[in-house]
């Protein structure tokens, strides 16, 4: 009886333990003078000069280039569940919406600095998706999500781009025939350009919030082009997320395993 309590014991230890400890986003990060930096050697904890993680120059003027990580030669986790996408969705609409609430419902909104303890900290497309295929949901701001979706989109056979507005960054997908948008926009003088606001838990795919319908904004149009790793040697350090460390996720099917367990152990106890 003592040995089958202990088993037990130990079952719901092993289930309860926080599971955030599967969400570190890379081991391939270095410091440098309080900043953070990947294996491409881009800054995660800033978004501008050349070498921060969207490369901002000016406000019209940037390159996302966190999200080069994830395509063409880079491409992993996140650009082949937009292939998924492709194949189980066949209607162009119906896809796009899908992916949509895909990076919707699977990230919860956080700020980076009670995430990370950074008071910014920008994640790639594949780390990501990775925690959700492990934990079945993730973390982010609102540049992640936008990086996540450039990189799904792209990989369900559409044209993404990624759009920075004053303090945001969401995505723009072109869908030129897609009547539920709230506006459509243009890209370089070309019209049919729909914005992707995962933000929100109740947004649909083509709402535009309204401050920034005549807002300055700043778009570029991602390619499956890839950045190079840069040559490594540098010492590595680990950025451990800090949100959910005390947070308990049982896995409903070992759950069911766990409550029917409990119930024959105690109904042998009875007798």
């Amino acid at each position: 009886m003592k040995r089958n309590i202990l088993i037990f014991v130990v079952l719901i230890l092993v289930l309860v333990t926080p599971v955030a400890a599967l969400a570190i986003s890379s081991e391939n990060f270095y410091e440098e003078k309080d900043e953070v930096f990947d294996e491409w050697d881009l800054c995660r904890t800033r978004s501008w000069n050349q070498d921060g993680f969207f490369q901002v120059v000016s406000g019209t003027e940037f390159r996302p280039a966190i999200v080069f990580e994830s395509l063409g030669d880079n491409a992993g986790i996140a650009y082949r569940l937009g292939q998924e996408f492709a194949q189980d969705y066949p209607d162009f609409h119906q896809r796009a919406e899908r992916i949509f609430a895909f990076a919707r419902d699977k990230v919860s909104y956080r700020p980076d600095a009670e995430q990370f303890g950074f008071g910014e900290f920008a994640q790639n497309a594949d780390e990501l998706a990775t925690t959700i295929a492990h934990e079945g949901f993730a973390y982010g701001d609102c540049e992640d999500y936008a990086i996540l979706l450039a990189v799904m989109y792209k990989g369900a056979g559409y044209r993404s781009a990624a759009v920075l507005a004053p303090e945001h960054a969401a995505v723009l997908v072109h869908l030129p025939e897609y009547k539920k948008a709230s506006r459509s926009l243009s890209l370089d003088g070309e019209s049919g350009w729909v914005w992707a606001e995962a933000t929100g838990g109740n947004n649909p795919l083509g709402w535009l919030p309204e401050r920034y319908m005549g807002a300055q904004l700043a778009a570029y149009e991602v390619t499956d082009e890839a950045i190079a790793l840069a040559p490594s040697g540098k010492s590595s350090t680990v950025v451990t997320p800090k949100g959910d460390s005390a947070g308990i996720h049982i896995s409903p099917f070992f759950g069911v395993i766990l409550f029917m367990g409990l119930i024959s152990l105690f109904r042998r106890r009875r007798r």
